[in-house]
């Protein structure tokens, strides 16, 4: 695996690189994350794509300028950050805020996307859940306790790897991170309902959502199933909000079947 960087508008975007094929995947990651959230299936997918994993402006190690972070913003980025690095054609997974930046980016690009995953998406919610309330007070707090207690909740497990927590620390200290978590939520809280753009997405789409879900919960499933028009559902049983991390070879599996 290999860490690149890539200019866009005057930004620097950190992004993760593995795999050979001329068939490209792009991860998404969720909010306060980074590329690093993917690393159980990079190497998977890695054997049949090229994999590129960045960090979201605003979010991981790229930069975080001051600005409004809207889902359009978001989508945006993406628009140049792809032309940016070359790829003409490609696959998308993106997970929770990545989804729904995934599905927004798409409703714009339909052209050059050949297929669309999108893993526990936002856009749907517009009431918070007490996981995400403490993963927002561990990103305006963050130590050890608020982390570890925010993990914990999201996953429905007591058992967090110490590089989770650390990890999540060191990016939330970083200047300006706390100012692009708030206006990320903002932007979302302001945001037009995904639910009126779906229709817009034609390519084969699958919505992958862990039963257990505790962050954004599985009911809100049915507003992007029955709003995309080529649209397959796939329950991951035994998962919280991030089943790439918690069943990553049955994700893999999953996702494979479909992308292939």
């Amino acid at each position: 695996m290999v860490i690149k960087t890539a200019e866009v508008d005057n930004n620097k975007i950190r992004y993760l690189e593995e795999g050979s094929s001329e068939n490209t995947l792009l991860l998404l990651h969720g909010l306060g994350a980074s590329a690093e959230r993917w690393e159980y299936v990079i190497p998977h997918f890695a054997r049949k794509f090229r994999v590129i994993v960045p960090d979201l402006i605003g979010f991981g190690y790229s930069d975080k300028p001051m600005a409004d972070y809207t889902i359009e913003y978001f989508s945006e980025f993406m628009s140049k950050f792809v032309d940016k690095i070359g790829i003409k054609e490609l696959n998308i997974v993106g997970s929770s805020l990545g989804g729904q930046i995934a599905a927004e980016y798409t409703v714009n690009h339909n052209e050059n996307i050949r297929k669309l995953v999108l893993v526990s998406p936002s856009g749907v919610m517009k009431h918070s859940t007490p996981a995400l309330d403490a993963y927002i007070a561990a990103a305006l707090y963050p130590n050890d306790d608020s982390a570890l207690n925010a993990f914990q909740m999201m996953s429905g497990r007591k058992e967090i790897e110490d590089k989770t927590v650390n990890g999540f620390i060191e990016r939330m200290t970083l200047p300006n991170a706390k100012m692009a978590f708030m206006s990320t939520l903002l932007g979302l809280s302001n945001s037009q309902a995904i639910t009126e753009k779906l229709q817009l997405i034609t390519i084969p789409t699958l919505i992958v959502w862990g039963e257990n879900d505790p962050v954004i919960p599985i009911e809100y499933a049915q507003s992007f199933v029955s709003g995309i028009n080529d649209c397959r559902f796939y329950k991951m049983i035994g998962c919280a909000h991030t089943p790439y991390v918690e069943k990553p070879e049955k994700f893999f599996q999953i996702v494979s079947d479909f992308l292939n």
